[in-house]
């Protein structure tokens, strides 16, 4: 009998139903993290039709600058970690940690640019529901646009400070050498998670940032 390798789990037949099976578990997680979104989504389409103008009025409010950068930051991400999935599978480790190291920078740099518009949002008394005080927006109850911006970009943020810290991990197992072109299937989950993390994004800047 052939000896298995290292990385196949006990309760597997062969590597390739191990890989298999991880990336439907994977899919069926995103799919979750879609319907979670998917309601905030629906959220945001119920009020706006109830609140057109002032939703309008609200989100010029917005920083469309840092919200465009944001964008850019979060694209360049997800080709540096589909580069760094490309380097894995030829079993380039060292490009791997380096596009690994990259994608995390970014991702800290979009956090970074949200904190400033959060701080500035704040600093005009742009807060969610009751505890907002700002008089700027024209329209009845513009609290109820900065508290849709809020759950979802929060919401967001959140998934983006989880995704750096499993890109972390994942940099620390290639930097032990966990990793290699015969067994790569965790970074490439994660890339997987980091895409879906994009591609929310790339429907919550028009919808906050562009139509209001």
């Amino acid at each position: 009998m052939a000896e298995q390798p290292g990385f196949l789990q006990h309760h597997f037949s062969d590597v390739r139903q191990q890989q298999e099976t991880a990336k439907l578990g994977m899919w069926i997680f995103l799919l979750t993290e879609i319907l979670l979104f998917g309601g905030l989504f629906a959220f945001y389409t119920f009020y706006r039709a109830w609140h057109p103008e002032m939703f309008y009025n609200a989100h010029e409010h917005l920083n469309v600058v840092i919200g465009t950068a944001n964008t850019l930051v979060l694209i360049a991400s997800s080709v540096t970690v589909a580069l760094a999935i490309n380097a894995i599978q030829h079993g380039r480790r060292k490009q791997t940690m380096l596009f690994l190291a990259t994608t995390i920078t970014l991702a800290g740099v979009f956090l970074v640019l949200k904190g400033i518009e959060y701080a500035e949002h704040f600093r005009l008394g742009q807060y969610p529901g009751k505890f907002y005080s700002y008089t700027g927006v024209e329209g009845t109850n513009p609290h109820i646009f900065f508290s849709v911006y809020y759950t979802m970009t929060g919401l967001h943020g959140i998934h983006v400070l989880v995704g750096m810290c499993v890109l972390s991990w994942m940099l620390y197992r290639t930097w032990r050498n966990h990793f290699s072109a015969e067994y790569y299937t965790p970074i490439e989950l994660t890339g997987l998670y980091w895409h879906l993390v994009d591609i929310i994004w790339i429907f919550l800047f028009p919808l906050l940032y562009l139509v209001g």
